[in-house]
């Protein structure tokens, strides 16, 4: 299964990236075989829609989970509309979160645990 992580590096040992739509990296990852793939997201700097377009890039990479720190109401709607489970509260390196994530440890969220526009800095 192809699963996504909201990262701040490009690598397996990259920190979790609280931040969903306005995360650094988006770190998609094979949980059988740990092959990946970091996409840079165009998103983190955007005044407005990043939710949105992180929903859809990470739709499109076909990613049937996330693991993140937040995700805002955009993200939320986007990425529960395409048929993707969302957990929260993720911390830690994008390795623990999926060896995490294999073993069980986490539970899909029910609604966003931001406000929108949140993580703009």
């Amino acid at each position: 299964m192809k699963i996504c992580i909201s990262s701040e590096g490009n690598t397996l040992d990259s920190k979790i990236d609280p931040r969903f739509g306005r995360c650094q990296t988006f770190i998609i990852v094979d949980t059988e075989t740990m092959a990946f793939e970091a996409v840079d997201n165009a998103g983190t700097q955007a005044s407005g829609g990043a939710g949105i377009q992180a929903g859809q890039l990470v739709a499109s990479r076909g990613a049937k989970a996330v693991l993140t720190g937040n995700v805002g109401p955009n993200a939320f709607q986007t990425l529960q509309a395409g048929g993707i489970a969302i957990y929260t509260g993720v911390s830690g390196t994008v390795r623990e979160a999926v060896e995490g994530f294999k073993k069980g440890l986490y539970q899909a969220t029910g609604g966003p645990t931001a406000a929108s526009k949140a993580g703009m800095k």
